[in-house]
């Protein structure tokens, strides 16, 4: 091609300047060297380089190598991008299959409590979007939100032999109500004294998360913490496993086990992922509502409590997840399988094996829920929260005792 490109040049010039029995001669010659069709090759030597005057001294030269950019009109303009920015920081920054599995329901609920209103026009293109589409639209925003623990769980020996071991593999429950528990510590790096924590309950099947803040690991609140997560479940607690901390594994607890038919499990020592599904939401839901840093005022631990009791609204409502289905490796590659995005409460309602009365009731609370205002609430209490934990005064670390040694020879008394 550019060697044609190259003759056609050297040819042109001379071919438009030349007289009727000299082009045809040249035109004989340009086709066998360049396999062009006559006519083909006829309009290419006389349109190569034409000067074209367009105004009082404008020339214009036509280049037959260079192809005008092709401009297509933009099917989701900025009305449709604008609102999908404010659906997406509304939902906490979905990735597009979740985000795009729950917007015909969450455009729904915004226009029912006149949170936002789309044209007709522009509610079906955001309708119609697919995840790669809006992942593309949500690509210049995204770019201004990226970010350029330690565990402290000490085994519990007591009762290890008479409570069994359950792995990841071992998890293969298809109701509701086997549920993995684990503690989140707010130490702010600062590992000594009491400090809160978060426990974090999610059931297995569903992905529902409850999570109550407690002053420190001490049995009696975690046990209380426990029991009020039971209660709030819009289903029986039938099983739980947890980790190897002495803050689970006590006799308090495995007697309240025994007594109400649940089943007491526990996963292998240093085995993170044995528990992953309660380890994903310690980041997901946890991390990224209240952070990283110190809480140990009680005044903390009840705006923790409160913003907790806002955000199981939030997460369990409004925040579908994917489950994973299989795996196949391929080569060295690992090629991984995902159901359809659901919220937790989707997939409680989808559930067989819960009640009528209990879906009824959640149908009813999901009616006056309005995820707009739920979403101010927290962002106000997080205010409230980081407000008051960089006010109070800093707690420094205890200085450790230095002991100097004294490498100074004394003689010995016997000489």
């Amino acid at each position: 091609m550019k060697q044609r490109q190259a003759v056609t040049k050297v040819t042109a010039k001379r071919y438009q300047e030349a007289g009727k029995r000299e082009k045809k001669q040249m035109l004989d010659e340009f086709c066998r060297t360049t396999g062009y069709n006559r006519c083909y090759a006829r309009w290419v030597l006389r349109h190569q380089r034409q000067r074209l005057a367009v105004g009082r001294g404008v020339v214009v030269e036509a280049d037959l190598q260079r192809r005008q950019k092709r401009i297509k009109a933009r099917t989701y303009d900025e009305p449709v991008q604008r609102g999908l920015v404010q659906i997406w920081e509304l939902l906490d920054y979905l990735c597009g299959k979740r985000l795009v599995a729950i917007l015909p329901e969450i455009i729904a609920k915004l226009e029912e409590f006149n949170e936002l209103r789309f044209e007709e026009e522009t509610r079906a293109k955001l309708l119609q979007l697919s995840p790669a589409t809006a992942d593309r639209l949500l690509q210049p925003e995204r770019r201004k939100h990226e970010l350029r623990s330690r565990g402290r769980t000490r085994p519990g020996t007591l009762l290890k032999h008479q409570i069994p071991i359950r792995t990841f593999a071992d998890w293969n429950e298809q109701r509701p109500g086997f549920a993995e528990l684990d503690l989140v510590a707010h130490d702010g790096g600062i590992g000594f004294g009491d400090y809160a924590q978060t426990l974090d309950m999610t059931d297995v099947c569903t992905g529902w998360t409850e999570t109550i803040a407690v002053p420190n690991k001490a049995q009696v609140w975690v046990f209380e913490a426990i029991d009020k997560a039971r209660g709030r479940l819009p289903f029986p607690l039938l099983g739980i496993d947890c980790d190897n901390g002495s803050e689970f594994i006590n006799y308090q607890l495995w007697r309240y086990c025994t007594e109400h038919g649940i089943t007491f499990t526990r996963t292998r020592p240093y085995r993170k992922n044995d528990n992953c599904y309660v380890e994903q939401k310690n980041y997901s839901v946890v991390r990224r509502a209240v952070g990283y840093q110190r809480f140990d005022t009680s005044a903390e631990g009840l705006l923790l409590n409160r913003l907790y009791d806002r955000l199981r609204l939030y997460t369990n409502f409004f925040q579908p997840t994917m489950k994973l289905i299989s795996k196949e490796r391929i080569g060295s590659r690992v090629k991984k399988f995902y159901d359809s995005p659901l919220t937790p409460y989707q997939r409680v309602l989808d559930s067989p094996h819960v009640a009528a009365a209990d879906k009824d009731r959640l149908r009813r609370q999901y009616q006056r829920l309005n995820p707009a205002a739920l979403k101010r609430e927290l962002r106000n209490l997080q205010k409230q929260l980081f407000a008051y934990a960089k006010n109070k005064p800093k707690m420094a670390p205890p200085r450790r005792k230095s002991y100097q040694k004294n490498w100074q020879i004394k003689p010995h008394l016997g000489l």
